[in-house]
């Protein structure tokens, strides 16, 4: 029987960025996003858009929120992003605009092949288009596409694309009913 064997695992292959600009992100985002200091959104606005995100206007960013890699994120107008919010984004992640990450979701783009004893990485982008609410500790995984005012409800994970307006609930998430905006 073959055997995870951690010793061969290599991703050499991902380079998201120069050592330097992680290491200055990494201390910019401990001090000014994950840090429970009420920062104003707009000064990490602009700390993002100098790391290199594509920010709309109106984007609310609470305290306690971890982002990996800036220069991998697009966010659109008047978006939301709550308390605790983690986007994990060794790939693209792209927010349309409307869009509200509420406490503690959490967006992952990345994850291993445990089919291969090397335990390959394996990253997968995450577009989160007009209108999507990702509820409080939900989570959203690699080569996710939650189409226009789709809900994905409180704990719940998603494994597959969300069709437009639709409302999924569960691990793994599944389809509930339409949402119906009044």
């Amino acid at each position: 029987m073959v055997t995870i064997q951690l010793n061969q695992y290599n991703n050499d292959w991902y380079k998201p960025g120069s050592t330097v600009k992680k290491i200055f992100w990494y201390f910019t985002n401990m001090l000014f996003f994950k840090t429970l200091l009420p920062y104003p959104s707009s000064f990490k606005i602009k700390l993002l858009k100098l790391f290199g995100a594509k920010i709309g206007q109106r984007v609310v960013i609470k305290p306690n929120v971890n982002i990996k890699y800036p220069w991998f994120l697009t966010i659109g107008d008047d978006c939301w992003i709550g308390e605790g919010g983690w986007i994990d984004n060794l790939a693209k992640v792209s927010i349309g605009s409307n869009v509200i990450l509420s406490q503690d979701a959490y967006l992952l783009t990345g994850s291993h092949d445990y089919t291969k004893k090397s335990f390959d990485l394996m990253i997968g982008e995450i577009i989160l288009e007009d209108g999507v609410w990702i509820g409080a500790k939900a989570i959203v995984c690699p080569n996710v596409t939650c189409r226009s005012h789709s809900v994905l409800a409180v704990g719940s994970v998603a494994t597959k694309n969300m069709k437009a307006f639709g409302v999924y609930q569960g691990n793994p998430a599944i389809y509930k009913r339409m949402r119906e905006i009044k």
